[in-house]
C-alpha cells in the first residue's frame, strides 16, 4: 500500500510546529513578599504558618479543657487562642 488517498493523491505528514516559550514572571510568593503582602503566612517572630497553627491548636486545646471539654464553644476558643498567640508573637 503506498501514501495515497482515495483520489490518487499523495499525502503528506503534519507539520509539527515549535511551541512559543513560556514567559519567565517571578515567583507570586516573592513578588509578594516584595509588596509586603504575604503577612497571613508568616509572623514578625518568623516563625511558620504550620508551626504558629501548632500553637493556635495547643492553646485552643487548653481553653477547652478548662472548661470541661463541654460542647458548642470550639470556634471560641480557637478565635480567643488566635488572639492569644498573636499577642505573644508581636514584636514590642
Amino acid at each position: 500500500m503506498n501514501a495515497t488517498t482515495n483520489k490518487g493523491k499523495p499525502t503528506t505528514p503534519p507539520v509539527k510546529r515549535r511551541a512559543a516559550p513560556k514567559k519567565r514572571t517571578a515567583p507570586k510568593k516573592a513578588a509578594a513578599r516584595k509588596a509586603g503582602a504575604d503577612k497571613s503566612t508568616t509572623s514578625p517572630v518568623n516563625i511558620s504558618a504550620e508551626e504558629r497553627w501548632r500553637m493556635v491548636a495547643t492553646a485552643a486545646y487548653h481553653r477547652a479543657e478548662q472548661r470541661g471539654f463541654a460542647p458548642g464553644h470550639e470556634v471560641e476558643d480557637w478565635l480567643d487562642a488566635e488572639k492569644e498567640i498573636d499577642a505573644v508573637l508581636r514584636p514590642r
